[in-house]
């Protein structure tokens, strides 16, 4: 029977269904919350795969442009690698259908973001790169006779074994109570915490889930308080707030304020294509001055939107703007986590049979400031990882009893709308030590009424880890320390360690990784 278990993969965006994917020739059961591909942060992604695809290009030059937006924190070793593999990867993709661009010729047509010095972005129609790649990769999954799919199959938490390891994990019974699905090796492959704040370009499921389960089972928890902000979500009121593509900024769109006056030029040298986390504070200070902050495309793109952008055409024109005619308003929103559970290079955690891919990872390849479209490569490269790390396990022995699994504590639609406000407002594009502490202390508040909710423990490991770093640096700024300090280290947390360190416990560990 053990020799039977599968290989369960959480998760049915890119990195999950990538993973099952590449497990072959071992069974795989993917579990998706929903649909198959449907709410997943792939779907919804615009811009396309980061990889050295031009002639001008190289994966050398990939590799320091990923380390210049870094802010000193890119594990410049798993970055080789991950870049080293990039072209094959979205070749491999490209193979199993997904239909990127290329001109008459043959030759790629690659768009440029912020802070590559290349174009290097492998597109699809402009902004359908996500949509394209998750229908490709259904399709795949669809025909592949070793992975079998359960869809609208919620995860709720992971099992340990008698030994500590990952022993599966816990979905609902049917009847009011939970049950478990033993694995060879569990696979989590959720997504980010982006539903943690109250503007996202996230799916609102994505509550970092991940972190609060595998740090329960007592894995450590990586640079958490790195929460990247894109800074042109189109700000029309809807929750999750739709995104204006980086590709705009790299067709010449320029960020303007209500007067019509660009602002970027006098922020930073590359303007509207300086790094993410520069160009989020600059629009972010903007607001908060009440001069506006709106990204003006007629020019650059004009008539040609439909074609050229027709998903941000579309979200325009569902909050009554046309961007043909109007400038776009926007404003950061919670896009990104660099931070995750802690992975090496095959992507182990360090609890057995617990892996981890995608965002709710952290490789270290991103540092504090993620450089634009690296985030689908790195799924890519870290399900390939996990996959062939999980077909070298020896099947598990088998599992001891389990006349009882707990049922997950919830927070109710009202406190999770106040955990979602006070992350934008505490612990968001500017925190500092007043605003932490705060936080802290209203998910104390929050776990006392109703216990430990996944999401109060992941938004505790974020909020911790940024009161914990006393510095500005990347995506963490702190207006009471907006200097970086001399030696840049990431962070490492568990759960105990944040479950106490407002109450003057232990403070999360940092320390240099080579």
């Amino acid at each position: 029977m053990a020799g039977r278990w599968p290989v369960v993969v959480v998760g049915s965006g890119i990195a999950g269904m990538w993973a099952a994917l590449q497990a072959a020739p071992l069974p795989v059961l993917l579990l998706s919350a929903g649909r198959m591909g449907q709410y997943s942060s792939t779907r919804w992604a615009q811009g396309g795969i980061a990889a050295p695809l031009a002639d001008d290009d190289s994966p050398r030059l990939h590799l320091e442009d990923t380390i210049s937006a870094g802010g000193g924190l890119v594990d410049a070793e798993v970055a080789g690698r991950v870049v080293a593999l990039a072209a094959d990867e979205v070749r491999a993709l490209e193979a199993i259908g997904v239909p990127f661009e290329r001109d008459a010729n043959g030759d790629w047509t690659l768009s440029l973001e912020a802070a590559h010095r290349r174009s290097r972005i492998a597109q699809v129609r402009g902004d359908q790169a996500g949509h394209a790649i998750v229908d490709a990769l259904v399709a795949a999954i669809s025909r592949a006779e070793h992975v079998t799919v359960r869809e609208n199959c919620p995860v709720h938490g992971l099992v340990a074994g008698a030994n500590g390891e990952c022993a599966g994990v816990k979905v609902s019974d049917g009847s009011g109570g939970m049950r478990l699905v033993p694995a060879r090796a569990v696979i989590l492959a959720t997504g980010g915490l982006g539903g943690l704040y109250a503007v996202t370009t996230n799916p609102p499921g994505h509550l970092g889930q991940a972190l609060a389960w595998a740090a329960r089972l007592g894995a450590t928890i990586r640079d958490a308080e790195f929460v990247q902000f894109h800074p042109t979500a189109i700000d029309i009121g809807l929750d999750p707030a739709p995104l204006a593509t980086e590709a705009l900024r790299g067709e010449g769109a320029h960020l303007v304020d209500r007067h019509g006056r660009r602002f970027m030029p006098a922020v930073h040298p590359d303007a509207e294509l300086a790094p993410r986390d520069i160009v989020a504070r600059a629009v972010f200070a903007r607001i908060r001055n009440g001069e506006g902050a709106y990204l003006d495309a007629r020019e650059a793109v004009g008539s040609e939107f439909p074609a050229r952008f027709p998903g941000v055409f579309a979200a325009c024109l569902n909050g009554g703007i046309d961007p043909r005619e109007q400038p776009i308003p926007v404003a950061p929103a919670a896009h990104y986590h660099m931070g995750g559970i802690a992975i090496d290079g095959n992507g182990a955690s360090d609890v057995g049979r617990l892996y981890a891919v995608g965002e709710c990872a952290c490789t270290g390849m991103h540092g504090a400031n993620r450089l634009a479209s690296n985030s689908l490569l790195e799924c890519l490269v870290t399900a390939r990882w996990a996959a062939r790390a999980v077909g070298e396990l020896k099947a598990p022995k088998r599992l001891q009893s389990y006349s009882r699994l707990d049922v997950p504590a919830l927070l109710d639609e009202r406190d999770l709308d106040a955990l979602r406000r006070a992350m934008s407002k505490l612990a968001g594009v500017e925190r500092d030590e007043a605003g932490l502490s705060e936080l802290l202390d209203l998910i104390d508040h929050f776990e006392e009424r109703h216990g430990a909710v996944d999401a109060l423990e992941a938004a505790r490991l974020v909020a911790t880890s940024a009161l914990s770093r006393t510095e500005s640096r990347g995506a963490h700024w702190r207006s009471d320390f907006p200097r970086a300090a001399p030696l840049a280290e990431s962070s490492r947390i568990t759960l105990p360690q944040a479950s106490t360190a407002n109450r003057g416990g232990t403070k999360p560990k940092q320390g240099v990784d080579q």
